[in-house]
Protein backbone atom coordinates (compact mmCIF):
# COMPACT_ATOMS: atom_id res chain seq x y z
CA UNK A 1 0.00 0.00 0.00
CA UNK A 2 1.50 3.42 -0.50
CA UNK A 3 2.73 6.01 1.60
CA UNK A 4 2.33 10.11 1.39
CA UNK A 5 5.27 11.88 0.66
CA UNK A 6 4.31 14.19 3.76
CA UNK A 7 1.20 16.03 5.09
CA UNK A 8 0.87 18.06 2.22
CA UNK A 9 0.45 15.78 -0.48
CA UNK A 10 -2.09 14.03 1.64
CA UNK A 11 -4.07 17.08 2.12
CA UNK A 12 -4.11 17.43 -1.61
CA UNK A 13 -5.30 13.89 -1.90
CA UNK A 14 -7.87 14.39 0.82
CA UNK A 15 -9.34 16.94 -1.17
CA UNK A 16 -9.67 15.43 -4.45
CA UNK A 17 -12.02 12.91 -2.64
CA UNK A 18 -13.72 15.89 -0.82
CA UNK A 19 -13.65 18.38 -3.91
CA UNK A 20 -17.24 16.31 -5.86
CA UNK A 21 -19.18 16.27 -3.02
CA UNK A 22 -21.94 18.81 -2.55
CA UNK A 23 -20.94 20.86 0.40
CA UNK A 24 -22.84 24.21 1.79
CA UNK A 25 -20.83 26.98 3.42
CA UNK A 26 -18.12 24.33 4.63
CA UNK A 27 -16.08 25.11 7.59
CA UNK A 28 -12.72 22.95 7.74
CA UNK A 29 -11.39 22.42 11.16
CA UNK A 30 -7.60 20.92 11.49
CA UNK A 31 -6.94 19.05 14.86
CA UNK A 32 -3.55 20.86 15.48
CA UNK A 33 -0.41 20.48 15.35
CA UNK A 34 -0.27 17.18 12.82
CA UNK A 35 -3.64 17.97 11.37
CA UNK A 36 -3.72 21.92 10.11
CA UNK A 37 -1.33 21.01 7.54
CA UNK A 38 -3.40 18.64 6.13
CA UNK A 39 -6.70 20.61 6.66
CA UNK A 40 -4.83 23.91 5.18
CA UNK A 41 -4.45 21.75 1.50
CA UNK A 42 -8.50 20.71 1.92
CA UNK A 43 -9.71 24.56 2.89
CA UNK A 44 -7.59 25.75 -0.21
CA UNK A 45 -9.06 23.44 -3.19
CA UNK A 46 -12.37 23.26 -1.38
CA UNK A 47 -12.04 27.54 -1.15
CA UNK A 48 -13.60 27.37 2.15
CA UNK A 49 -12.38 28.71 5.52
CA UNK A 50 -10.12 27.00 7.53
CA UNK A 51 -9.95 27.15 11.60
CA UNK A 52 -9.27 24.36 14.21
CA UNK A 53 -10.24 22.53 17.11
CA UNK A 54 -7.97 21.62 19.82
CA UNK A 55 -8.21 18.22 21.69
CA UNK A 56 -6.19 16.71 24.23
CA UNK A 57 -4.90 13.10 24.67
CA UNK A 58 -5.43 12.34 28.27
CA UNK A 59 -3.14 9.85 28.33
CA UNK A 60 -2.67 5.96 30.84
CA UNK A 61 -0.51 7.00 34.11
CA UNK A 62 2.76 6.49 33.50
CA UNK A 63 2.07 6.02 29.84
CA UNK A 64 1.03 9.57 28.81
CA UNK A 65 1.37 8.68 25.04
CA UNK A 66 -1.31 5.98 25.60
CA UNK A 67 -4.35 7.76 24.77
CA UNK A 68 -7.60 6.49 27.00
CA UNK A 69 -9.45 9.71 26.37
CA UNK A 70 -9.06 13.27 25.02
CA UNK A 71 -10.69 16.56 25.77
CA UNK A 72 -11.49 19.86 24.59
CA UNK A 73 -11.25 23.08 26.20
CA UNK A 74 -15.05 23.74 27.19
CA UNK A 75 -16.52 20.35 26.67
CA UNK A 76 -17.47 17.01 28.84
CA UNK A 77 -14.01 14.58 28.59
CA UNK A 78 -14.73 11.45 26.07
CA UNK A 79 -13.14 8.07 27.31
CA UNK A 80 -12.83 4.97 25.16
CA UNK A 81 -15.01 2.42 27.28
CA UNK A 82 -12.89 -1.45 26.18
CA UNK A 83 -9.39 0.54 27.39
CA UNK A 84 -10.72 2.14 30.50
CA UNK A 85 -11.97 -1.81 31.47
CA UNK A 86 -8.57 -3.06 29.89
CA UNK A 87 -6.46 -1.08 32.05
CA UNK A 88 -9.14 -0.98 35.25
CA UNK A 89 -9.23 2.26 35.51
CA UNK A 90 -11.66 4.87 36.34
CA UNK A 91 -12.65 8.48 34.73
CA UNK A 92 -12.04 9.50 38.38
CA UNK A 93 -8.58 8.40 38.41
CA UNK A 94 -7.87 10.35 35.28
CA UNK A 95 -9.37 13.83 36.72
CA UNK A 96 -6.38 14.83 37.95
CA UNK A 97 -5.00 14.13 33.53
CA UNK A 98 -7.92 15.50 32.21
CA UNK A 99 -8.07 19.00 34.33
CA UNK A 100 -4.01 19.48 32.92
CA UNK A 101 -5.15 18.62 29.20
CA UNK A 102 -8.03 21.05 29.32
CA UNK A 103 -5.91 23.62 30.65
CA UNK A 104 -3.72 23.07 28.08
CA UNK A 105 -6.45 23.07 25.20
CA UNK A 106 -7.34 26.44 26.44
CA UNK A 107 -4.24 27.79 26.31
CA UNK A 108 -3.72 26.37 22.45
CA UNK A 109 -7.22 27.68 21.33
CA UNK A 110 -6.44 30.86 23.13
CA UNK A 111 -2.75 31.15 21.09
CA UNK A 112 -4.63 29.48 17.41
CA UNK A 113 -7.62 31.65 17.58
CA UNK A 114 -7.15 34.61 19.89
CA UNK A 115 -10.73 35.70 20.66
CA UNK A 116 -12.02 35.35 16.98
CA UNK A 117 -15.75 34.22 17.26
CA UNK A 118 -16.39 30.89 15.04
CA UNK A 119 -19.48 29.91 14.05
CA UNK A 120 -20.66 26.25 13.06
CA UNK A 121 -24.46 26.78 13.15
CA UNK A 122 -25.60 25.18 9.58
CA UNK A 123 -22.87 25.18 8.27
CA UNK A 124 -21.06 21.78 6.93
CA UNK A 125 -18.00 21.16 8.83
CA UNK A 126 -15.15 18.71 8.06
CA UNK A 127 -12.64 18.00 10.81
CA UNK A 128 -9.23 17.02 9.56
CA UNK A 129 -6.91 14.92 11.45
CA UNK A 130 -3.34 13.66 9.73
CA UNK A 131 -4.66 9.88 10.86
CA UNK A 132 -6.87 7.96 12.82
CA UNK A 133 -5.56 5.69 14.96
CA UNK A 134 -7.24 5.06 18.51
CA UNK A 135 -9.85 8.16 17.06
CA UNK A 136 -10.45 9.30 20.94
CA UNK A 137 -9.05 12.33 20.34
CA UNK A 138 -11.68 13.09 17.00
CA UNK A 139 -14.37 11.85 18.89
CA UNK A 140 -13.49 14.31 21.86
CA UNK A 141 -13.32 16.97 18.61
CA UNK A 142 -17.03 15.70 17.05
CA UNK A 143 -18.79 15.96 20.59
CA UNK A 144 -17.56 19.50 21.02
CA UNK A 145 -18.73 20.00 17.25
CA UNK A 146 -22.15 18.30 17.94
CA UNK A 147 -22.84 21.02 20.38
CA UNK A 148 -22.67 23.97 18.18
CA UNK A 149 -25.42 22.85 15.81
CA UNK A 150 -23.50 22.00 12.53
CA UNK A 151 -25.78 21.26 9.67
CA UNK A 152 -23.74 18.15 8.88
CA UNK A 153 -20.28 16.98 10.46
CA UNK A 154 -17.73 14.83 8.49
CA UNK A 155 -14.51 13.49 9.58
CA UNK A 156 -11.88 12.99 6.93
CA UNK A 157 -8.23 11.64 7.54
CA UNK A 158 -5.80 10.29 4.70
CA UNK A 159 -5.56 7.09 6.63
CA UNK A 160 -7.00 5.04 9.11
CA UNK A 161 -6.87 2.46 11.60
CA UNK A 162 -9.87 -0.75 10.59
CA UNK A 163 -11.23 -0.92 13.75
CA UNK A 164 -11.25 2.44 14.64
CA UNK A 165 -13.47 3.34 11.80
CA UNK A 166 -16.02 0.61 13.03
CA UNK A 167 -16.43 2.84 16.69
CA UNK A 168 -17.71 6.51 14.34
CA UNK A 169 -21.00 7.25 14.27
CA UNK A 170 -19.74 10.46 12.18
CA UNK A 171 -19.68 9.83 8.36
CA UNK A 172 -15.59 9.07 7.95
CA UNK A 173 -13.77 9.74 4.64
CA UNK A 174 -10.32 7.53 4.30
CA UNK A 175 -8.26 7.02 1.61
CA UNK A 176 -6.26 4.51 3.04
CA UNK A 177 -7.34 1.78 5.53
CA UNK A 178 -4.54 -0.77 5.91
CA UNK A 179 -5.17 -3.79 7.32
CA UNK A 180 -2.30 -3.41 9.45
CA UNK A 181 -1.87 -0.35 10.40
CA UNK A 182 0.78 0.27 12.84
CA UNK A 183 1.39 4.15 13.48
CA UNK A 184 -0.09 6.98 11.68
CA UNK A 185 3.69 7.93 10.88
CA UNK A 186 4.14 4.43 9.23
CA UNK A 187 2.25 6.35 6.28
CA UNK A 188 4.17 9.30 5.46
CA UNK A 189 7.53 8.98 4.11
CA UNK A 190 8.35 12.55 5.79
CA UNK A 191 6.46 13.00 9.64
CA UNK A 192 8.17 15.73 11.37
CA UNK A 193 6.31 17.56 13.93
CA UNK A 194 4.36 20.12 13.43
CA UNK A 195 4.63 23.29 14.76
CA UNK A 196 2.71 25.86 16.64
CA UNK A 197 4.43 28.49 14.22
CA UNK A 198 3.29 26.50 11.13
CA UNK A 199 0.00 26.45 12.81
CA UNK A 200 -0.21 29.93 13.08
CA UNK A 201 1.32 30.60 9.78
CA UNK A 202 -1.59 28.38 8.14
CA UNK A 203 -4.11 30.29 9.76
CA UNK A 204 -3.17 33.18 9.00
Amino acid sequence: MKRFANRQEAGRALAARLADLPWHDPLILGLPRGGVPVAKEVARHLNAELDVVVARKIGAPGHPEYGVGAVTADSEPIYDPRVLRALNLTEEQLGRTCDEERAEAKRRTALYRGDKPLTLKDRDVILVDDGLATGVTAKAALHWIAQREPRTTTLAVPVAAKESLATFTTPVVAILVPRRFGAVSRWYESFDQTTDEEVLSALS
